[in-house]
């Protein structure tokens, strides 16, 4: 019998950064889960940073850090507010600070040493935050704008139209300045100059909130942009979610508005507080003649008024500003950041229409707007911009899905000749963008798609040897991107892009992968608590723009799933512990609208956009692929009193949870003697969607695991000849499920198909993004979205943890031990995964062809994995650096290996 080899290499894995000596570094150091953040309210924030080595098997020992208020006092070891001396702790991530009360607007720099099982660190890079106000009474400034609606056209009723407000301030500079900080939030987005220069490259600041309850300012470092002698403020308004797009209860907040406080501190010590007041001047006259989410920007060249925004523009036609009502909400500083242009696309191709418009292909869905470079107008002629994601088939655009948004973006040329623009207040989600309005046919390079989300680092990659597979995480990737707005929406481009809770209650867990969505999902979980009714119940759109108190289970289910990516993905139990009262009403709030007889009965959408029998369907008429709703319910109800077992253990409330525990044994005997026939191992009429739910959530009864499983695979394999049968809810679990009770091959043949209904067939029909619809090419356009992400499930989980095995180890939190177990689906021969973790970038690379087998991995500094691989692949065990532990029995060989990158393959 041929002698196996076993070859594992130590490859060095890291670059060194911020290394004072030696081959230890300490990197990538964060306050909150932010580098050097801006207006931090929370007053024991926490550190983090990573460790990286030259060798493997890096284990952090210690730390200490320092705080100080200047970073001459921080490098001198003076003046600290905050000296942890060495801690005994291998804790690297999320590290809270237990120094002097930090003060309101202070400044405040940091830095940290380690040792390490290889020696010990230099102090590592000076990083700093600043804090927001943390007393109502800091605030000077005046809530500011204009308080009429005067201009033509103009209305707050039915399909709101308004001109942006413009608002300036100028004053001048008694010394030369050492800090400036601007406290600024403009409703409902704003974008802020000083002496003509962006204050950020932000947009649609601050991030939108349910206002009646909260309302968000951001905080910037300006003292670079000041200058000697007079300086101006400018500011422009636009209507985002306050003035809202439609008339509504709960979407129309009023006009927009300004709170802007300038702190100032001289270089003698002195001070200034330049606030929003009645000196402050304001117009709506120019040339932003209105902008709505929905409907788009109108942008008149005519009424321009260059140099608004800087010192010598003479404003003496400009109005007083007006003193306009506070909102009610709590003045909060923002946690997270704010969206931004992140990536620009290129259009592929422009066709000229016999009705003389044009119409741009993007080649790529994308959420945005178009930026117009040196294109040609006529004096008075507006030039129109029309988007869609979709063309009918005379390649006209598709608009029927968009419903009653508008969606036009118009510029108005002030005199023939070339302009350019891109504008202020609106996105659209499109691929095609009808252009009408112009006497030529443009070149490509006179349009740029701009591509805004909120700001965050890309951290996952992924690719594989089956390009059905890197196609639907390309659009996966786009759509997710596509629908972070502030908040994850369901879609970008119709009337709605509204904050739905059931798209995302594992969806969250995927998207965690792909990108550092920790800070956007806390304030979304903030979203949700603001939007619950004083009864307990969870609005099923959060913040509640559209307010939908359904009482039932599977959508608000999202809020609970939150918390536990935040915990298990990010180390971040903070979240819990702040919303677990909220968590709690909630559930006590069902219990009585909803529990009878120990199982829950309200229902609102089903297995929300399950495949139909016909294609041209939107929902299913056939019971048989219905899911009963009380099972839907119980079971989502069941795994949330799980969840809350758990989060009365970290949030110190452990008294709760013998409660738990009880009704969810009552729970779990009541739905299996209504559900559950014993005979055939089946629940209710049998759906995959029943099954599935069933056996991952925990509710089938011991020993009928493999016969439940057995029904779910049959139903799969013989009525939906390997394709999916699950809408929303069945699609969370099954990719996961059917991998874990042994049917790889299945979940691989799901995720491959290319025939309806799949991921694949969508990528076939053209698909650059997700789809809220299997048959989203043919069912009726009332609901059929191409940039969604709620179909998506557990499948980017799936591609993750169990394709490339990338997974937390069962106990671990932000991957500190990973548990790399790949699976090897027959026809899959290739899978390349990155995921940036909180303890560093987690790599896994394997090949598959025949019999030889090789794998390359990267385990961050300061963690470990245990591997687990079939014996089949004739694995020797190894006796490296780096590695702790081997084991085998009869089916696998276990091995345990610290930080590195390694090598491993069954060939010489």
């Amino acid at each position: 019998m041929r002698q196996s080899l076993f070859c594992i290499g130590i490859l060095v894995a890291f670059i060194l950064v911020g290394c004072r000596g030696g081959g230890v570094a300490v990197t990538s150091l964060k306050v909150e889960m932010q580098e050097n953040p801006q207006g931090v309210s929370v007053l024991t924030p926490r550190f983090s940073w990573q460790i990286t080595s030259v060798n493997p098997d890096l284990v952090q020992q210690s730390y200490w850090i320092q705080v100080a208020r200047s970073a001459e006092d921080l490098q001198q070891g003076k003046e600290l507010v905050f000296d942890s001396k060495e801690v005994q702790s291998d804790q690297s991530v999320l590290v809270p600070y237990s120094g002097e009360p930090l003060q309101s607007k202070g400044v405040y720099y940091w830095r940290v040493k380690v040792i390490t099982n290889q020696g010990a660190t230099g102090w590592s890079e000076v990083k700093h935050w600043s804090m927001a106000f943390l007393n109502d009474s800091d605030w000077k400034a005046s809530w500011i704008g204009e308080d009429s609606i005067s201009n033509p056209n103009e209305t707050d009723q039915g399909n709101t139209r308004l001109a942006a407000r413009y608002l300036r301030k100028s004053f001048e500079n008694k010394a030369a300045v050492k800090r400036a900080a601007l406290y600024i939030s403009g409703l409902g987005s704003y974008e802020a100059y000083l002496n003509g220069k962006r204050v950020a490259e932000d947009v649609f600041a601050p991030m939108p909130s349910w206002y009646p309850n909260r309302v968000y300012y951001n905080v910037y470092d300006v003292t670079s942009l000041l200058q000697e002698g007079t300086n101006t403020v400018g500011v422009k308004l636009g209507n985002g979610r306050y003035f809202g797009m439609r008339q509504s209860e709960t979407m129309m907040f009023g006009l927009p508005r300004l709170l802007a406080q300038l702190e100032i501190e001289y270089t003698d010590g002195s001070a200034e507080v330049v606030v929003s007041d009645k000196s402050w001047k304001v117009t709506s006259r120019g040339p932003i003649v209105a902008n709505n989410e929905f409907d788009g920007e109108e942008y008149d060249a005519r009424l321009e008024f260059p140099g608004w925004e800087s010192a010598n523009y003479d404003d003496s036609n400009w109005k007083e500003a007006d003193i306009m009502t506070a909102p009610a909400g709590k003045l909060t500083a923002q946690p997270n950041p704010n969206i931004q242009v992140q990536d620009e696309v290129s259009p592929v191709k422009i066709t000229k229409r016999a009705d003389g418009t044009y119409i741009l292909d993007m080649g790529q869905n994308m959420v945005g707007w178009l930026k117009i470079n040196n294109l040609t107008g006529k004096k008075d002629q507006p030039v129109r911009f029309r988007f869609a994601e979709i063309l009918n088939p005379d390649s006209s655009l598709y608009l029927a899905n968009i419903r009653s948004a508008l969606v036009t973006d118009v510029y108005t040329p002030a005199k023939d000749g070339v302009f350019s623009w891109e504008p202020s207040f609106v996105y659209h989600g499109f691929r095609y963008v009808e252009i009408s309005g112009l006497d030529y046919q443009p070149e490509l390079t006179a349009f740029t798609g701009r591509v805004i989300y909120d700001k965050m680092e890309t951290t996952g990659q992924f690719e594989t040897s089956n390009q059905i597979i890197n196609q639907v995480f390309k659009n996966a990737f786009w759509g997710i991107r596509g629908n972070y707005r502030g908040m994850p929406t369901d879609c970008p481009q119709r009337d709605e892009r509204q904050g739905w809770l059931g798209d995302r209650a594992t969806g969250c867990f995927g998207e965690a992968f792909v990108l550092d969505n920790a800070s956007l999902y806390s304030k979304w979980m903030q979203d949700i608590e603001d939007s619950q009714s004083p009864e307990g119940s969870i609005s099923d759109v959060s913040p509640r723009y559209w307010t939908i108190y359904n009482d039932d289970v599977t959508w608000p289910a999202a809020y609970f799933y939150g918390m536990k990516m935040l915990w298990k993905q990010y180390g971040d139990t903070n979240p819990i512990v702040k919303h677990y009262a909220s968590m709690k009403r909630y559930l006590e709030h069902i219990q009585q609208v909803s529990m009878k007889d120990y199982i829950l009965t309200k229902d609102t959408y089903g297995d929300w956009c399950m495949p139909p029998e016909s294609q041209q369907l939107i929902h299913s008429q056939d019971p048989a692929r219905k899911t009963d709703g009380a099972i839907l319910s119980t079971t989502m109800y069941y795994s949330l009193l799980n969840l809350m077992t758990e989060f009365a253990e970290i949030s110190g409330n452990k008294g709760d949870i013998p409660g738990y525990k009880d009704l969810a044994s009552k729970i779990k005997e009541a739905y299996n003697t209504r559900f559950f026939n014993k005979d055939s191992a089946l629940y209710g009429n049998n759906t995959v969607t029943a099954n599935i739910l069933s056996l991952q959530l925990g509710l089938v009864p011991e020993g009928y695991e493999a016969k439940v499983f057995d029904n779910i695979v049959k139903k799969t394999e013989i009525d939906f000849g390997g394709h999916v049968s699950t809408g929303v809810l069945g699609i969370q679990q099954l990719m996961r499920g059917l991998t874990q009770y042994g049917n790889v091959d299945l979940a691989y043949k799901i995720a491959t198909n290319e025939t309806y209904p799949s991921w694949g067939h969508m990528v076939k029909n053209g698909a650059t993004t997700i789809w809220e619809l299997w048959n989203g090419e043919t069912a009726d356009p009332a609901m059929n979205s191409g940039n969604h992400v709620m179909l998506l499930g557990d499948l980017l989980i799936w591609y993750y943890e169990d394709l490339a095995g990338i997974k937390s180890a069962p106990g671990s939190v932000a991957y500190k031990k990973l548990l790399m177990e790949p699976k090897f689906p027959q026809g899959l021969t290739h899978v390349k995964a990155a995921y940036k973790s909180a303890y560093g970038e987690i790599r896994s690379e394997w090949s598959k062809e025949g019999d030889i087998f090789s794998w390359d991995i990267t385990i961050p500094g300061n963690t470990s994995a245990l591997v687990r691989l079939p014996k089949e692949l004739n694995l020797a065990s190894p006796n490296q650096q780096g590695v702790r532990k081997v084991t085998e029995n009869e089916t696998m060989i276990e091995i345990e290996l610290g930080s590195g990158t390694y090598h491993l393959s069954n060939s010489k």
